[in-house]
């Protein structure tokens, strides 16, 4: 094996690479001879079948078999020789090869960063605590019987109003064809409550039991379902009820409907959601000032092809239409790097892809947007960086029985679809790597925790579960639309 490195620019190499064709004719060889004892060709007995007849029947087959086996192996070979660790899976392009002739390919790799922990047992850290009270326990406990509120029919003889049940059937219909899932009998439909398409709920507003309204609406052009998207529909919708809610009495028999004894019951397990929340909330800013910290530490280079596939994740997350044949203009809060909670376990296998930002995956964003999202990509790309490197150095692994308990915790959130979950998990390697990135991460922290000085401040609820930027219009967007998938 011949290797020439073609290029050399800070984190990215380049290496061409020849394998003589005798290598690849012996291992060819080799492979058949292994499969010889196998084959069984009319007129020969199990393992007497002439090599040259081997090779005339199965060498291609063969070939194929051995000339990527042959390239993933000098590829790692290549890197493993030079001591170079790579960011992410390298490209290889087949430059030339025919039948007894060498094979040459290209290889281009994007490498580690050189990264220097700084000592944690320098850090001094500020962990802010807060306890509920009974403003807060009131609230949720408020929330609890908003969510559970019934209604009864009204009494007096007048229209539907905003905050009103309606009771309707419905038959909805394109081009006056029925679609599928656009009917139903009996519902109830909050008015108000913008559970339907923008313009649904107001075109009942007024309307008496008994009455028949047709409904005109129009599919937003990024909904879900594609053959309804953009088009305008008529809904024939008959009025057969009108309730108002009922006020829900907060008491004894209120909290009996979630199976506890009595109020006090009821009060003391929402006590302990709450501290359930606060506590969270609490390890989440204190994870982000550990991470601030850490980005206060030695500037490095960041990885290019990591920087460009977390770009766009990030503009898919606050505009999932974008990159798609047709683009539409979507209304998009900013994005701020609000819990920087992406440290990323990367896969280091080789392959023969490297994925690339799509080239319109930004089109409908402004300069701004671009520039701001691109600054969002590398800080999290740096600080992810920055964690695998305190984990490798300091051998945290995430076990097999971690990861089955995260996958059982998330199949248990899915009530009578559990076996399905475990298998899309077990099957999925993608959704596999979702469950073990976030508890490799959480490993990391705990472990720099433990060495820096932590001291508690107790605040109010209110200031630890303000946003830390005091810009409630955060980009939470492409955190969230990222735990999505």
């Amino acid at each position: 094996m011949q290797v020439t490195e073609t290029l050399t620019e800070g984190l990215k190499r380049e290496f061409q690479v020849v394998i003589p064709a005798a290598d690849i004719d012996g291992k060819v060889t080799g492979r058949l001879n292994e499969l010889a004892p196998t084959i069984r060709l009319p007129g020969f007995r199990p393992g007497k079948v002439p090599p040259k007849l081997l090779k005339q029947r199965y060498g291609q087959a063969v070939l194929g078999e051995v000339l990527e086996a042959a390239v993933n192996e000098s590829s790692q070979a290549t890197l493993e020789e030079r001591g170079l660790r790579p960011a992410m899976q390298p490209r290889i392009e087949i430059t030339e090869f025919d039948e007894g002739k060498d094979l040459a390919f290209s290889l281009s790799v994007e490498l580690m960063p050189e990264l220097t922990p700084i000592d944690f047992s320098t850090l001094t850290l500020e962990k802010m605590t807060a306890e509920p009270g009974d403003k807060e326990l009131d609230e949720a406990i408020g929330r609890l019987a908003e969510n559970h509120k019934s209604s009864e029919p009204i009494t007096e003889d007048r229209g539907a109003q905003n905050g009103d049940v309606v009771v309707i059937d419905f038959t909805g219909s394109i081009d006056g064809e029925a679609f599928e899932g656009g009917a139903a009998e009996g519902h109830h439909l909050e008015l108000g409550s913008n559970q339907f398409l923008t313009g649904f709920e107001d075109q009942l507003v007024g309307a008496k039991a008994g009455d028949d309204v047709e409904v005109k609406v129009t599919f937003p052009e990024d909904y879900g379902q594609p053959n309804l998207a953009g088009k305008d529909a008529v809904f024939e919708t008959k009025v057969t009820e009108i309730r108002e809610p009922k006020p829900v009495e907060i008491d004894d028999d209120f909290a009996k409907l979630f199976g506890m004894d009595d109020l006090a019951a009821l009060k003391d397990v929402m006590r302990g959601q709450i501290e359930q929340e606060f506590a969270q909330a609490s390890r989440a800013r204190l994870k982000r000032t550990l991470l601030d910290k850490l980005e206060e530490g030695e500037a490095f280079e960041v990885p290019q092809g990591l920087a460009d596939q977390e770009y766009e994740a990030i503009c898919r997350a606050v505009n999932p239409q974008a990159g798609h044949d047709h683009a539409h203009d979507h209304d998009h809060d900013h994005a701020h790097d609000h819990d920087h909670d992406h440290a990323h376990d990367h896969d280091h296998d080789h392959d023969h892809d490297h994925a690339h930002a799509h080239p319109s995956v930004d089109e409908s964003l402004s300069d701004e947007d671009k520039a701001e999202y691109r600054k969002i990509a590398e800080r999290r790309v740096r600080l992810g960086l920055m964690l695998q490197e305190v984990g490798r150095l300091n051998n945290i692994e995430v076990t097999e029985d971690e990861v089955r308990r995260a996958m059982f915790q998330e199949a248990s959130r899915y009530p009578g679809q559990e076996q399905q979950v475990m298998q899309l998990y077990q099957n999925n390697p993608q959704a596999m790597a979702s469950l073990r990135a976030p508890l490799f991460e959480d490993k990391i922290v705990d472990f720099v925790l433990e060495m820096a000085t932590v001291t508690e401040k107790t605040v109010t609820p209110e200031e630890l579960m303000a946003d830390p930027e005091g810009d409630e219009a955060d980009a939470g967007d492409a955190e969230k639309a990222d735990e999505s998938k």
